[in-house]
């Protein structure tokens, strides 16, 4: 099947019809999320787009912006089992993935039970992942990519749908790991979390410090949620943004980019970028309203898909770049 083709079985109105019934949802969805988290409507978005993609996001802020909140919030409205690792120095893989422990039943014989680790579960909040060390965060790269886990030799399907929603503090703040790149680019997204706006802050200080703070409740199912990323994947794409995903990656690559990037960067993004801003480029034209991505959406996304996949020279950095900057650059190349 073609990238930007339908498939063979569903026509281009029925998936229309299945669209505007998305759209309902989407919207029942976004309305229940604000009762609860206030502004940030960007990372909000960002972060259901990612969920529909049916990919794995990284929060990255400082404390006290309301991450933790908002998985909790999303896990709650999207109807799925949800679990937290709080990530430490001393936390190991096991303590994860789950282990083996040796048992004797009645009749005296021994044998091994696995015992699941807090992984398997639909949505799973690791928090300050860049807190462990990266032998524990390895752990989650066969997880996040293959959808199981390998224990003694044995593989354990996880729930479907599985999503990583994992949390970063900055990595200038002592005490932390700078995630592998290989690992970065398990996430289909980057989410910058900023302060909030005055109004959003005034809201927060009055809604959530009295007797009666909101409590979101559930709006889907995750069976709806599945039926949600399969209409995402049959969503038709334009040639003209297949077009501007081919040119906006390649463009950012050393090599086959312009003699500003291979000035500018070290190693840009793979494959992997082009099929993630494929994937949410639909998935944010369907959360606007929309039953087909256009350039704009490939443009609003290519900071967040592409700014965890690249990594800068040194002269870039003498001359105080950085990776939004460049992507910018890049990104007013589009037409």
């Amino acid at each position: 099947m073609s990238v930007h083709a339908t498939t063979e079985t569903t026509s281009e109105s029925e998936i229309i019809a299945q669209a505007e019934t998305a759209l309902s949802d989407i919207a029942d969805i976004k309305s229940e999320i604000g009762n609860v988290i206030f502004g940030q409507e960007e990372v909000i978005q960002n972060a259901i787009v990612s969920i529909l993609s049916g990919g794995h996001a990284l929060l990255v802020g400082v404390p006290g912006l309301a991450k933790t909140k908002l998985v909790d919030t999303l896990g709650t409205v999207l109807g799925l089992d949800s679990g937290r690792i709080q990530f430490t120095p001393d936390l190991m893989p096991a303590d994860i993935l789950g282990s083996e422990v040796l048992e004797e039943d009645e009749d005296g014989k021994r044998h091994f039970r696995f015992v699941k680790g807090p992984i398997f579960t639909q949505l799973l909040m690791a928090d300050e992942i860049n807190r462990a060390s990266p032998r524990t965060q390895s752990a989650l790269l066969q997880s996040m990519q293959e959808y199981h886990v390998t224990v003694a030799g044995k593989h354990y399907d996880l729930p479907a749908p599985f999503h990583v929603l994992a949390t970063q503090n900055p990595l200038e703040q002592e005490g932390t790991y700078p995630l592998p790149e290989a690992q970065l680019d398990r996430f289909l997204m980057q989410i910058d979390i900023s302060y909030p706006q005055i109004e959003a802050e005034r809201q927060i200080l009055l809604d959530t410090t009295g007797m009666n703070a909101a409590v979101a409740k559930p709006v889907i199912s995750s069976t709806r949620l599945q039926e949600l990323q399969t209409l995402v994947r049959r969503m038709p794409v334009p040639e003209s943004v297949v077009e501007a995903i081919l040119e906006l990656v390649r463009a950012a690559r050393p090599g086959t980019g312009t003699e500003t990037t291979d000035r500018h960067v070290a190693w840009g993004p793979g494959p992997r970028a082009s099929q993630s801003l494929m994937l949410c480029a639909r998935a944010r034209a369907l959360y606007q309203g929309r039953y087909a991505p256009s350039v704009d959406d490939v443009r609003a996304l290519a900071e967040p898909i592409l700014q965890h996949r690249m990594a800068l020279t040194f002269a870039a950095r003498a001359e105080g770049m950085t990776v939004p900057t460049v992507i910018a650059g890049l990104v007013g190349t589009l037409e």
